[in-house]
């Protein structure tokens, strides 16, 4: 009997895994670009950019497995590498000012706190 019940608990946890796909992604491309531009232009002054709208940008990166980079050239000509989790959202952002050959930690936000709530 306890042979029957394992083998009916084995089944059943075998179907119930068959539908489930562990390496989806629940963030998109699109969804990384679109919340990192607009964390950009809450957090940084684009006024320069009305003289100039090529001083300063947001664009995609390199992807990997886990992430997306998205990239923001400030007028100072400092980059914001901002690293998106696919899965969670949670989004690390490390400054880098290449005329001083410098890297810093800049903090982490949510990717979900800057995309558009759909109604």
């Amino acid at each position: 009997m306890k042979h029957i019940a394992f083998s009916f608990i084995f089944t059943a946890m075998l179907l119930c895994s068959c539908g489930t796909n562990t390496t989806k992604s629940e963030i998109t491309a699109e969804m990384a670009y679109e919340g990192v531009s607009n964390y950009c232009h809450s957090a940084y002054d684009w006024s320069v950019t009305k003289e100039n709208p090529s001083i300063m940008y947001v664009q995609m990166g390199e992807e990997t497995d886990s992430a997306y980079q998205v990239v923001f050239r400030s007028y100072t000509g400092a980059f914001v590498n901002f690293y998106v989790n696919k899965t969670s959202g949670t989004t690390r952002m490390e400054e880098y000012v290449p005329t001083l050959d410098v890297r810093n930690e800049a903090g982490t936000i949510n990717l979900f706190d800057y995309l558009k709530k759909e109604n």
